[in-house]
């Protein structure tokens, strides 16, 4: 932890500046402090010092104390012989550096600056800062709400490009795989996702014309025709359907015990969201491509205005009436939690691969475009009197309580930096 901030210290210069020196007793200025180094090596690339006449370039270590440099074995690592200046709050030990000495640097710091940390290292408040917040500009946030939003969607980066891969670079069937996880939203992601990589959109394609066909080999592959032998005229028929589809393809479905139906909406039981999906792929055609090209939000909403075939007007599982007329219509809430989830990730990626910044910015403009999402966690921000007015902020404040809040990076969070670094009186340490 001490490294850490020490390290936060020297990246924002709140040492203090005056009569700097050497432990040698040579005057040192600090032209560049470096560049933050988050991966192995140096902790600062790229700094410039000038030590008494002599300018110096290359990079910057900072630890508590100077014995650490053998400690942390760096005598021994190649990647530390252009180390210029070792930055520690306490010079215990002299460093030698190809056979010479490493010139360092004590530094001194007020110590209000480590109380603070400390304290929202000790805090138990939903968010550490939340009793200092009041105390931070409302823009400073909202200034970083990019930066988030930017973050988040390169966290998500990894794993489409990994089903890309998968998928033989396959961008149509990649998109496929993850809007059908995303039909299952948190709760059934994991079999929907199996689901249609049991189900290649090849092969759905072909079938396109046919609702009914798709269906059947939707539901089929799902498992969810196996659950009885009797049931209605509707569950027989698909499954019939399907006996011949399975054996024409070769195909192997999924087990039905995988679809949770506990504690979810009626609305969202995975037979409803199953209908819709087969719906779309009835209704769609080349629906990545169109995707691509469509710039505008309200078209783009109409691509998926779908809902699910009549049967689900009067049903929500197989075989059991719900008593009620209503036609299941992807609503827009489920809509926007695909734009979130699966389509603005996918054309980051997208227009990342091509090189092409327009779809990057494409991505950002519709989560601009939608309404805030409603959550736990959101509406707690709102309680602390962070009000989010679209998707790109909801994201973004997702982003921070996850990624940072939950794990006390107050070092790395732009509010926590500034509420670190409030001071009333410069006594030193």
């Amino acid at each position: 932890m001490k490294e850490e901030f020490l390290q936060f210290i020297w990246k924002h210069g709140l040492y203090l500046k005056d009569d700097l020196k050497t432990t040698d007793g040579k005057p040192v200025e600090i032209i560049s402090s470096g560049r933050p180094n988050t991966d192995s090596g140096p902790d600062f690339f790229n700094g410039k010092i000038r030590i008494g006449e002599t300018t110096w370039a290359g990079n910057i270590e900072v630890h508590q104390k100077s014995s650490h440099w053998y400690n942390h074995k760096h005598d021994i690592d190649g990647a530390y012989d252009n180390v210029i200046l070792h930055v520690v709050e306490l010079h215990d030990k002299a460093v030698q550096v190809k056979n010479h000495g490493l010139p360092t640097l004590e530094i001194r710091y007020p110590v209000e600056i480590l109380e603070n940390y400390e304290q929202l290292l000790k805090s138990e408040r939903w968010i550490a800062c939340e009793k200092k917040l009041p105390e931070v500009e409302p823009f400073i946030l909202r200034f970083w709400f990019s930066s988030l939003m930017i973050e988040r969607l390169q966290s998500k980066t990894g794993d489409i490009l990994n089903i890309l891969e998968q998928n033989k670079n396959n961008w149509n069937e990649t998109f496929y795989q993850l809007l059908a996880r995303n039909f299952g939203m948190k709760t059934n992601a994991l079999p929907f996702e199996l689901l249609a990589k049991s189900l290649p959109l090849q092969i759905l394609s072909k079938h396109k014309n046919d609702l009914f066909q798709i269906e059947a080999l939707l539901f089929g592959q799902s498992g969810l025709l196996n659950e009885t032998l009797l049931g209605d005229d509707y569950y027989l028929s698909l499954r019939k359907e399907y006996s011949y589809l399975y054996k024409k393809y070769s195909l192997s479905g999924i087990e039905a015990h995988l679809w949770k139906f506990m504690r979810l909406r009626p609305i969202n039981f995975p037979t409803v969201r199953i209908a819709q999906l087969a719906m779309l792929v009835h209704h769609s055609s080349a629906l990545f491509s169109q995707i691509l090209e469509t710039e505008n939000p309200e078209e783009l909403r109409k691509l998926f205005d779908v809902k699910a075939s009549g049967y689900w007007d009067t049903h929500y599982r197989f075989n059991k009436p719900s008593g009620e007329n209503r036609q299941k219509v992807l609503g827009d809430t489920a809509f926007n939690n695909l734009v979130i989830n699966t389509i603005v990730p996918l054309l980051f990626v997208y227009g990342d691969q091509h090189l092409d910044q327009a779809m990057k910015d494409r991505a950002l403009f519709l989560l601009e475009k939608l309404a805030p999402e409603e959550n736990q966690i959101i509406r707690k921000w709102n309680e602390l009197g962070i009000e989010s007015r679209t998707a790109f902020e909801t994201q973004a404040l997702l982003q921070l309580k996850n990624n940072y809040c939950d794990h006390k990076k107050c070092l790395n969070c732009q509010m926590g930096a500034k509420i670190i670094t409030l001071t009333n009186h410069s006594d030193s340490r």
